[in-house]
């Protein structure tokens, strides 16, 4: 049997799997992705591409414009409304992205509302991180994963036969089933299949429903059926997804689907065209680890939930990122092996309280029979977007970093998720590095715009030896690592970044690929080399 090497296998080609192919690519890590299916997903399935996913992916060359490309401008116009059809003359109207909110977001993030459907935002994917060097294999299933202290070996099969590959580490990006979860036995909780949904995927002439009205999201909530129907998808076709009971199914004939169309939009004699139906559970499943030796859960393996909430691809694809840059680390011996517990440590939270928002819609806006236990939906849903806080590991409590005091004393280990809004929060250790704008050489700038690609190390304008630290940080712990003095060759003419950064004269902070703040060092410590490289060592379980 064949056989070949590398760091990092990747399994599935959806959301978690191409941003974690990607995202290792862009980064120099040689990946082999494998899935089953012939190519990327012809359904529209999830819509928009979450500006925290955008975030995460902006360094990759040209990959944000092109995602902007594909936009089809929809989440400019963009409204979600609960009615019994799409001809309902009073349908509520619960998201409209006309109003403050968006504007908000936009206020708190440099990146563009991509508004693109699923298919198309992963074949973006699919090319680009092809041509950084990711070797993408579709039409080839895994029929076997074992662990042991050294690696990981797969065996696949493609339509040549079956080979061996052996890989470091695994990212599981391989769906609700998952059986790669399976396969190591990990348990799963949350509520489970909530109810199984059809969906149907048509052409019409909707223009004078939709256009008037700008909604493009429908929750459909009539005498026939308990549904949703997605208008101006972007691919030429729309989307209706249709409860039904799995142990008495429907035939889903052209005949029986163009009939639900009719009377989903309430026009009797509407010309409907039918292209693909496919059957999906609408479920909450949670992975009760993330992690499970040498292989980690991402996307759908580890968080399934409903889609009423529009985070569930988002989500996954920040799996994915997370993931990467993680491994990229422990791969290029600048982490620890070690380091690899903070993914299950951040991410599961995250992943729990996004699944649990999203059940919470669910009852509202499609509830299925039962709905009892379900939580309240959440009072600000751009703190969950934006404005979630980690903890483990590889975050460090702010201290004052004085004389005989060094930073990596503690350590924060707690799991529980914490919420800010993203348009107030400081640059605190575990929360997200703000937003602000600056002023490099006479052209404006984002401090995202100077994150992603390994550690970056902010200081105040007095904090010149800052600069010496992060320099020998990198030559003697083979961390990369780049400093910047604000105020100084970045200038910050409104001040925001003082405000939001908190820092006194001297002093710093330090933050992740991620764009989190792993350390902040209010002022000057006596010894700031001495202070970096402690903190650092801590960070990356060193």
């Amino acid at each position: 049997m064949a056989h070949e090497d590398v760091p990092v296998l990747v399994v599935g080609a959806g959301y978690a799997g191409l941003s974690a192919a990607l995202m290792l690519a862009w980064r120099g890590v040689p990946v082999i992705l494998v899935e089953r299916h012939r190519g990327t997903s012809i359904q529209p399935k999830a819509f928009g591409v979450g500006p925290r996913a955008l975030e995460l992916m902006r360094g990759v060359p040209g990959i944000e414009a092109e995602l902007d490309g594909i936009s089809h401008g929809i989440s400019d116009t963009m409204r979600i409304a609960i009615a019994r059809t799409l001809s309902d003359p009073e349908p509520k109207i619960i998201l409209d992205s006309t109003g403050d909110g968006m504007e908000a977001l936009a206020l708190a993030t440099p990146v563009p509302q991509v508004g693109a459907p699923q298919s198309e935002v992963e074949r973006v994917l699919r090319a680009k991180a092809e041509e950084l060097g990711a070797d993408l294999r579709f039409a080839t299933e895994l029929n076997s994963l074992e662990q042991d202290p050294d690696g990981v070996t797969a065996v696949v099969t493609d339509a040549a036969g079956s080979y061996t590959i052996r890989a470091q580490y695994v990212v599981a990006a391989d769906g609700h089933h998952s059986p790669i979860r399976t396969m190591l036995g990990i348990p799963t909780g949350g509520k489970g299949r909530l109810s199984t949904i059809c969906s149907i995927m048509f052409d019409a002439d909707l223009s004078e429903l939709v256009r008037h009205r700008e909604v493009t999201l429908w929750y459909l909530q009539n005498a026939g059926f308990t549904g949703v129907i997605i208008t101006g998808t972007g691919v030429g076709a729309h989307v209706l997804g249709v409860y039904y009971d799995p142990a008495d199914p429907p035939q889903f004939t052209e005949s029986h689907c163009r009939d639900l169309v009719r009377q989903a939009v309430n026009l009797p004699g509407l010309d409907v065209t039918i292209y693909d139906t496919v059957g999906f559970d609408f479920a909450h499943v949670l992975a009760e680890t993330y992690r499970d030796g040498r292989v980690f859960l991402a996307g759908d393996a580890a968080h399934t939930m409903p889609p009423t909430g529009g985070q569930g691809g988002s989500t996954a694809l920040q799996d994915g990122c997370d993931v990467a840059w993680r491994l990229w680390l422990v791969v290029t011996g600048q982490a620890s092996p070690a380091f690899l517990d903070t993914y299950d440590a951040e991410r599961r939270p995250i992943g729990t309280l996004t699944a649990d928002d999203h059940l919470a819609n669910l009852a509202v806006r499609m509830p299925p029979e039962q709905t009892q236990d379900f939580p309240k939906p959440m009072d600000n849903p751009f703190s969950v977007i934006l404005g979630y806080r980690y903890a483990s590991t590889a975050i460090l409590p702010k201290t004052p970093a004085g004389p005989g005091r060094s930073p990596a004393e503690s350590a924060s280990t707690g799991t529980s998720a914490l919420l800010e809004d993203p348009l107030t929060a400081k640059a605190l250790p575990g929360s997200r590095a703000p937003h602000v704008t600056l002023d490099w050489e006479g052209h404006p700038i984002s401090t995202l715009d100077l994150f992603g690609a390994g550690f970056v190390l902010l200081a105040d304008p007095q904090g010149v030896a800052w600069l010496d630290a992060a320099r020998t940080a990198r030559e003697r712990l083979g961390v990369l690592i780049t400093a910047h003095r604000i105020g100084a060759e970045l200038k910050d003419p409104t001040g925001d970044w003082r405000r939001r950064y908190a820092v006194q004269e001297g002093g710093a902070v330090l933050i992740r690929p991620d764009g989190y703040v792993a350390w902040h060092s209010s002022t000057l410590p006596a010894d700031p080399t001495h202070a970096l490289q402690e903190a650092l060592r801590q960070i990356l379980s060193r």
